[in-house]
């Protein structure tokens, strides 16, 4: 009855015509199915107009979970009609991927194995729970974070160059990437929980409360807040190179990039020095750096250091608007551009390689 009414309202505010609706599914997700059902029978777009969904992470908890929920929203709605939204992939330098990758000649040819030594997806949350502890220790950091948000920024940055950057062709090489990433299990795995911190702030004395000191966290709990995992990837372009993902809350900032370390060759001994990196930093202040050898002025020849080659959005696009990722979505979304939300497929795949190692944390209580 309430979804009755609520499609009487929408008609009324849509003056009795033709309109297209979209919802927003910001809930629980015990309930995205019996939600996704009521719009199908009783609030649908009226006169021949659009429906459709956008829902908001976690999608399930593991393969068994998110197989249930994909099976209940699916019955009701056609895959091009539910947007699964990851806010990661509305972020300009996620967006810039791409762009760098593809809109260049210097850099796809260094992107793979005989170049790249590793990689690092960095997540770091200088907040603990902010008294949401209760709801972040039913999910953890790698539900939260991991499985999601860093995995979706690998994607964009280690998959095949796509046919046509379309929702189905992009689908398709995450899809045929994700398949060739090996499960997790619990030796792939580091974990661990913030405590109580003391520092100085200002010239007084702070204290910082840990985890467990948040009463809305069950007492004893040995959720994780803090993980890495080191991802392997068994295809032609990544085989023996190590894509590293870190997360955690209640560290020492706010920060979220990418890091790629290029290999050494020979000929480096002759100008003794790091070796290269390409930098993301995706928040805050959104940049793309490369660090480099460069020889220091003066009179020496063997003179070599390290410096920065650094495009920081604020100084390359002064007054630039950088649109905030959930407008992007919601835009992206009305105009039916589905090619930045994730799908069903992926998502079995991304359950496959992280339900594993979920189930051993679990199953064998490891703090």
């Amino acid at each position: 009855d309430d979804y009755a009414r609520l499609h009487t309202i929408l008609c009324d505010l849509e003056g009795g015509g033709k309109a297209n609706r979209i919802f927003f599914f910001s809930v629980n997700p015990m309930v995205f199915a019996q939600i996704c059902i009521c719009v199908k029978k009783q609030a649908c777009a009226p006169h021949g107009g659009y429906t459709r969904l956008i829902i908001e992470k976690p999608f399930g908890r593991d393969s068994k979970s998110f197989a249930e929920l994909d099976a209940a929203t699916s019955s009701a709605f056609p895959e091009d009609a539910l947007y699964r939204i990851d806010h990661y992939l509305g972020k300009e330098v996620v967006l810039n991927l791409v762009t760098l990758r593809f809109g260049n000649q210097i850099f796809e040819p260094l992107w793979d194995r005989r170049s790249i030594a590793h990689v690092q997806i960095v997540f770091k949350e200088d907040l603990g729970t902010g008294g949401r502890g209760g709801y972040f220790d039913g999910f953890g950091i790698i539900r939260d974070i991991m499985q999601n948000h860093l995995l979706q920024v690998f994607l964009w940055l280690a998959m095949e160059p796509p046919s046509a950057l379309d929702r189905e062709s992009i689908a398709r090489e995450k899809v045929r990437l994700l398949k060739a990433v090996k499960t997790l299990g619990l030796k792939d795995c580091f974990l661990g929980q913030f405590g109580k911190t003391e520092m100085i702030i200002n010239g007084k004395p702070h204290v910082e409360p840990g985890y467990l000191d948040d009463p809305t966290v069950p007492e004893g709990s040995k959720c994780a807040t803090y993980a890495a995992v080191a991802l392997e990837v068994d295809n032609e372009r990544w085989k023996g190179v190590p894509f590293v993902f870190r997360a955690g809350k209640g560290l020492d900032e706010r920060m979220a990039e990418v890091r790629i370390t290029f290999k050494p060759r020979t000929y480096n001994g002759l100008v003794p020095g790091q070796t290269n990196e390409l930098v993301m930093r995706i928040q805050p202040d959104e940049a793309i750096y490369l660090k480099v050898m460069n020889k220091s002025p003066g009179w020496h020849q063997d003179s070599a250091v390290p410096v920065v080659l650094d495009m920081s959005y604020s100084i390359c696009f002064p007054g630039g608007y950088v649109a905030d990722a959930y407008e992007r979505m919601f835009l992206n979304t009305a105009k039916g551009d589905g090619s930045l939300f994730v799908g069903s497929e992926e998502l079995v795949e991304a359950w496959r390689i992280f339900t594993p190692v979920l189930d051993e944390i679990e199953s064998t209580g490891v703090q």
